[in-house]
């Protein structure tokens, strides 16, 4: 899973103003290594300029499409996005870690249930994965989706969310939520946040239709949206979310006196499992997160947004102990079972195993 492959760009297809969807040519022998669940990630490497850039989008594309492809927005600040947007084409080859993430659920051909997501701007990339999916899936289930943008014309995949409502009229409700742009209902004016949804909730809504949430845009509306429906009943356990976004871990903020220093001995003896081969490297406790301190010892280990978002560097402590400062990636579960985000995590143990090999 750490492995990047080397990927054919199929097609570049400009979808809005400031976004492309990129379509990738998956050869035969490489098939199993990409089939992906609705809702997983793609992370792409490649070089300009001399620096190395990785970044992590999701796939917008159900699993029966066909076909692979991701959607890349340009953002103001964004290297990889600006270039993608400009010099990315067809015949270009970009090296892809295989899918990953858990912003999904497991679809039942059986199962008759109530999905609601709540999506801003591209955080629709991945709720696209999960309506397709979940339509074509569950024919007893349906699918309500409220989005976000500041006007029509920023709404990302708007033609193809158009003929999923035209396919399952009865099944898929779509809601517009816009900013900038007035709508002829009141309730459906406005930024789609915490406040929004409690409004929604409570006149739109049943909280207790809902079987399970997913939640996508940028960590203060994501956050906020799942307080609401918290508020409001919805279980924890039935709520899913994804930010898009690297925001800085806590440690990142914190200088000098304000920073956790990790008791005992100032350095660590620090273990690493991956794919099956174990090294042993010494590393300084109050310094750099594990991913960090492996890549200044020539070990490159996965990871991609290095905000605690994108679970890429997932892992289990086998032992030890260490500090995860972010964690918006792993379910609760998987921290009970002693996975960490590698680089969120600082050593505080005088020796530390860590298993990039573990999957439960």
């Amino acid at each position: 899973m750490s492995r990047f492959y080397p990927l054919t760009v199929a097609s570049v297809a400009k979808n809005t103003r400031d976004a492309v969807v990129v379509t990738f040519d998956v050869p035969p022998s490489l098939e199993p290594a990409f089939r992906f669940r609705p809702g997983q990630y793609l992370t792409l490497r490649t070089t300009v300029n001399g620096e190395e850039l990785r970044r992590s989008y999701s796939i917008c594309a159900a699993p029966g499409d066909g076909h692979l492809r991701v959607a890349i927005k340009r953002l103001n600040d964004g290297a990889f996005s600006t270039w993608a947007n400009a010099e990315l084409e067809r015949g270009d080859v970009l090296e892809v870690m295989p899918p990953d993430g858990h912003f999904t659920v497991d679809f039942d051909p059986a199962a008759q249930r109530h999905y609601v997501a709540f999506a801003v701007g591209s955080g629709i990339t991945p709720i696209l994965s999960l309506v397709k999916a979940a339509l074509e899936t569950e024919p007893d289930s349906r699918f309500t989706l409220f989005y976000g943008n500041r006007s029509s014309s920023a709404v990302l995949f708007r033609e193809e969310i158009e003929d999923l409502k035209n396919r399952f009229m009865a099944r898929f409700s779509l809601i517009h939520i816009m900013s900038r742009e007035q709508l002829d209902i009141d309730l459906f004016n406005g930024r789609l946040d915490g406040a929004k949804v409690r409004e929604l909730l409570g006149s739109w809504l049943q909280p207790s239709s809902i079987d399970y949430a997913f939640v996508c845009g940028p960590q203060d509306m994501t956050e906020s949206v799942i307080a609401a429906l918290q508020e409001n009943g919805v279980p924890k356990s039935q709520i899913k979310f994804e930010l898009f976004g690297s925001p800085p871990g806590p440690r990142a903020l914190r200088t000098g006196r304000d920073a956790p220093q990790a008791p005992g001995a100032q350095t660590c003896e620090l273990t690493i499992v991956q794919d099956g081969v174990t090294r042993t490297i010494t590393i300084e406790k109050n310094k750099d997160s594990l991913v960090d301190s492996a890549l200044a010892h020539g070990i490159e280990l996965p990871y991609s947004c290095k905000g605690g978002v994108c679970s890429t560097c997932r892992c289990k402590v086998v032992q030890g102990e260490v500090d995860m400062d972010a964690n918006f990636a792993l379910e609760d579960y998987e921290v009970a079972r002693g996975f960490i985000l590698s680089c969120q995590s600082f050593p505080v143990s005088d020796t530390l195993t860590i298993d990039f090999d573990q999957e439960t």
